[in-house]
């Protein structure tokens, strides 16, 4: 990720955080490089085990050029999805959490890890985000390959 795009995905995060500028202190300055960010206010995110994770994202990339911003943490056990605010109010799936509206993300400055979260596809900076039509028919496709798998 080249340093203007980094800067241009932090400044697009950043606005989600109710103090920006400290927002991107935290990112600049903090030993951890990483900073809590409200879900539900420019997006919200839906998080998948790793094992249907990586298979949907692989899936999810063949479907479209360029997903919206995707993390993966906890030592690549879970994988989150960035969606348009609101999925998570309509999301139903099992095994599948929905962070929206009164939840909080950990996020690390784009370009960098933080620790035991990193960007798998970091945000772009324009606000693309990941259509949840689009990620539902991917998480179908990759749970039907890992079914067919366990055959």
């Amino acid at each position: 990720m080249s340093a203007s795009s980094a800067r241009n995905a932090m400044e697009w995060l950043a606005t989600a955080a109710p103090d920006p500028e400290a927002c991107r202190w935290e990112w600049e300055r903090s030993r951890d490089g990483i900073a809590l960010l409200p879900a539900g206010r420019r997006w919200d995110v839906l998080i998948l085990p790793g094992e249907l994770g990586y298979p949907t994202l692989d899936v999810l990339t063949r479907l479209v050029d360029r997903p919206g911003p995707v993390l993966s943490g906890f030592g690549e056990s879970r994988m989150g999805f960035f969606v348009p605010p609101g999925t998570a109010e309509r999301w139903l799936g099992t095994g599948v959490r929905a962070a929206g509206q009164g939840t909080w993300i950990v996020v690390p400055c784009p370009g960098g890890t933080a620790g035991r979260v990193r960007w798998l596809i970091p945000p772009d900076g324009s606000g693309t985000l990941t259509d949840p039509a689009l990620l539902e028919l991917a998480m179908h496709e990759a749970a039907a390959g890992l079914a067919r798998g366990r055959d």
